[in-house]
């Protein structure tokens, strides 16, 4: 089976095609924005422009419009392939892919948010999230902050607010490393991850 990957919920923009357990081509970008022009253009750039029988995709939380974007356009190559859609919690891949070489280790997963928080969970050593994505302060982070390894976009500041006790990994995520996940993780549900509420909030009656 062929699979296409993609990733838009960070800064970094990737997509990985693989044939069964082999990859076969990827494309990593750390772009801050620009996500929209740039994600069709390198799947196209992959072997067959990329056309796959399974398509994996992010879904947040993380940038908003990046999910979206991942999201739509796994949606309509779904269609024009009819090909099978599963989408991923971001988090859960960064999670992977500290246990890729931290095996056996529970993990605190830290990555950006929005208006001055952190997005934040913690994975168990077998890889299995305890409880939900949480939206945190820094402060509260720390707080909430329960593996023994912490990894993500943010996982040096963490570890500072935690006199450096916790071993961080600076990672993105990225396309490449959709294979560590665990089946669980996946789903048909292709819903986004938000991770916390709107900014806009209807009026009072």
């Amino acid at each position: 089976m062929r699979s296409l990957a993609i990733e838009t919920a960070t800064e970094a923009c990737s997509v990985a095609l693989f044939e069964g357990d082999q990859l076969l081509a990827h494309d990593h970008r750390v772009l801050g924005r620009g996500h929209a022009e740039r994600l069709v253009p390198m799947i196209e750039a992959l072997p067959e422009k990329g056309r796959a029988d399974r398509i994996l995709v992010s879904l947040g939380p993380g940038s908003f419009t990046g999910v979206r974007i991942g999201i739509a356009t796994a949606r309509a190559l779904g269609f024009a392939w009819q090909a099978e859609v599963f989408g991923y919690p971001t988090l859960d891949l960064v999670a992977a892919m500290a246990q890729n070489g931290y095996p056996g280790r529970s993990i605190t997963v830290c990555m950006n948010g929005g208006h001055g928080e952190w997005f934040v969970q913690n994975f168990g050593a077998d890889g299995a999230s305890i409880g939900a994505v949480q939206s945190l302060t820094p402060a509260e982070a720390s707080q909430f902050a329960d593996g023994e390894l912490v990894a993500g976009s943010r996982a040096q500041e963490l570890s500072d607010l935690n006199n450096g006790a916790l071993v961080s990994l600076s990672l993105l995520p990225d396309a490449r490393e959709c294979l560590g996940l665990s089946p669980s993780s996946l789903t048909d549900n292709l819903s986004p991850i938000y991770g916390r509420g709107p900014d806009a909030k209807l009026p009072t009656p």
